[in-house]
């Protein structure tokens, strides 16, 4: 897989170890993994006809973006793609799928976040973060974050009024730089664990997972205070909430449910696959990665479903109320399912 763009020196180790653990040729469908014989079949709600959710997935839906994309968001009516491969982020039009912009942004987007007006996007190969506006893509602020030099900011969360950026400086510990959505502002840089990837907010506090240790970090969103530090699978990567509970997705191929009030472990699920991303839905966890997409049951951490998407890595997933969006990281595209 070609990347062109310099990276700092943890950020290079880090980023290897996430992209060479993924395979990148095309697959037959015989060496995809499928669900398990025995699993029992899901249940069919035919109220979800109304959503176009009859089958499980329709894997014809996919649109093309830009060069690698990783993260994927959501802003009330388009999808936003960071495109890690040519330096770009691709709005797309969710009912669909027609591209509506493309934009030029750093040179290694790996995050998109937004905050009910604009999208924000950090630039892995530098210390940047960039605030866009939704309408247009205009850009209307570049900010440093971090405590290194370079940063390598990776994926972001907004909690209702600030931006949440994770970091992993060249030397010393990763750590989460919290920006005032309004307009930038550094309000603080909190220390947090070994190579910091992703963050998710849970309503009160901002979550980060730590690839390099193997943990999760909870911090205050008030005031940044580290509450807790809990151990969780392999390489932890992507993070969501449900609502009462964080989702790890980690790629030692399990998945990690923690009570998001005092960090107790509530399950460890072993799936096919190297997770990646991770998301809610309203009703299941869905896990992305490599070689196969994993629909997961809240509630006891069984499969549903499992899907192929030959000849790519699903990398970022989101949810815009009624689909499930994933980056295809090795086919530049992201599929509707």
């Amino acid at each position: 897989m070609k990347v062109t763009q310099a990276l700092p020196f943890r950020a290079v180790l880090v980023f290897c170890a996430l992209l060479f653990a993924m395979p990148v040729s095309a697959q037959t469908a015989g060496d995809w993994l499928s669900a398990p014989a025995n699993a029992a079949p899901p249940a069919q709600n035919p109220l979800r006809i109304a959503l176009l959710r009859w089958y499980n997935a329709n894997q014809t839906t996919s649109f093309a973006v830009g060069s690698q994309p990783y993260g994927v968001a959501f802003d009330g009516a388009n999808i936003w793609t960071a495109n890690f491969g040519d330096g770009t982020v691709s709005k797309v039009r969710a009912n669909d799928g027609t591209v509506l912009g493309t934009f030029k942004v750093g040179f290694s987007p790996i995050g998109v976040t937004f905050d009910g007006a604009n999208i924000w996007v950090s630039d892995n190969a530098t210390n940047n973060v960039f605030k866009l506006r939704a309408s247009d893509g205009a850009i209307l602020g570049t900010f440093s974050v971090g405590s290194g030099n370079p940063s390598a900011p990776f994926w972001m969360t907004f909690d209702g009024a600030d931006i949440w950026v994770p970091t992993s400086p060249t030397s010393g510990n990763g750590s989460v730089t919290k920006l005032r959505a309004s307009d930038g502002k550094n309000l603080g840089v909190f220390t947090v664990g070994s190579s910091p990837v992703a963050t998710a907010f849970d309503g009160s506090n901002v979550w980060v997972t730590n690839y390099g240790d193997g943990t999760v970090s909870k911090l205050r969103a008030s005031d940044g205070k580290l509450l807790g530090t809990f151990t969780v699978g392999f390489d932890p990567l992507g993070i969501a909430f449900d609502g009462a509970n964080m989702w790890i997705a980690n790629r030692g191929e399990t998945v990690s449910k923690l009570r998001a009030s005092d960090g107790a472990t509530l399950g460890t699920f072993t799936i096919g696959g190297a997770p990646y991303g991770i998301a809610f839905d309203g009703s299941h966890i869905w896990v992305g990665g490599a070689p196969q997409v994993d629909e997961l049951r809240p509630s006891d951490g069984a499969t549903v479903a499992v899907f192929d998407i030959p000849g790519t890595n699903v990398t970022g997933i989101a949810f815009d109320g009624a689909n499930v969006w994933l980056s295809g990281l090795t086919d530049g595209r992201i599929y509707k399912f």
